[in-house]
């Protein structure tokens, strides 16, 4: 029988960038060796230089494609709607849960920035750039409309990034919160630290999709 073009090589590769993103989470990119993650895949360490000619090919390639899979995902849920608090809450819910989801990615993308050569360090700083510009415009918006009380954009950008992040230090499923309680409470912590002038039928609104939203 012939076999269909690709079909096991895309196989393969996806398991190698699965595989490597485990492995990386848990012993570091400098600690990780080829070798390891050839037995993992359960392939030859040489056969994974067919996919990714070098070590650093397969971070950056599992860097980039976390970004691009978070604008993605943003481009996705973001509302029609101009009203800044809408906008921010689909923000948080948004990034609370791809980031879940992906706790691991999320992992490998903060901690091994060092590890990517200059251009590459670049690339993916521009890749977050974009993102965190669609939290900037929200809070700078709602700010001029009188809606949020913020000093200082950008400072609350990176403190609500910080935040909604650090999430996958601790959160697990199971535990006694659900995702949609985490959201939940991570979206009044967000209004009150923008300082929202939104009145209570309104945020119940807000939160109550969001409840809707990642309710299992």
């Amino acid at each position: 029988m012939a076999r269909t073009t690709g079909s096991d090589g895309e196989k393969t590769e996806a398991a190698v960038r699965e595989a490597a993103v485990s492995l990386i989470a848990r012993l570091g990119y400098e600690a990780m060796s080829m070798r390891q993650l050839g037995a993992e895949v359960g392939v030859q360490a040489a056969a994974l230089y067919r996919y990714f000619p070098t070590k650093e090919d397969l971070l950056f390639t599992l860097m980039r494609e976390h970004m691009e899979g978070l604008l993605e995902a943003w481009d996705t849920a973001r509302p029609a709607t101009v009203d800044p608090a809408a906008r921010l809450a689909a923000y948080v819910r948004n990034h609370i849960a791809f980031h879940i989801e992906r706790r691991h990615a999320t992992h490998v993308s903060n901690m091994e920035l060092r590890s990517l050569s200059h251009e590459r360090l670049t690339q993916i700083l521009k890749l977050r750039t974009a993102y965190e510009k669609e939290l900037r415009a929200i809070l700078r918006d709602g700010a001029e409309a009188g809606i949020f009380e913020i000093d200082d954009i950008g400072l609350t950008a990176m403190a609500l990034i910080q935040m909604m992040t650090g999430v996958i230090v601790w959160f697990r499923p199971g535990e006694r919160l659900s995702i949609a309680e985490v959201t939940t409470t991570y979206l009044s912590m967000t209004m009150r630290l923008v300082g929202a002038k939104i009145d209570a039928y309104r945020a119940a609104r807000l939160f109550g999709r969001a409840k809707d939203a990642v309710a299992p």
